[in-house]
């Protein structure tokens, strides 16, 4: 059985936990305050695993020799 949904189910729980601790402390959030940028992470995220499962890419740091 595979982590997945459990790794998930905990990052939420810290996520809410540290975003309630950043609100009762009255400092920004270290992410895009509004749904537009949120979603933006969530793009890229997407785009990301979109080219991993097409599976084309370049490696740039091999080819920058790094």
């Amino acid at each position: 059985m595979s982590s997945t949904p459990v790794l998930t189910v905990a990052a939420l729980i810290v996520g809410v936990t540290v975003g309630a601790l950043f609100a009762f402390l009255r400092v920004p959030i270290p992410a895009p305050p509004e749904l537009p940028g949120v979603m933006a992470i969530v793009g890229i995220y997407l785009g990301f695993k979109l080219v991993g499962y097409a599976g084309v890419g370049f490696d740039l740091l091999d080819a920058l020799g790094l």
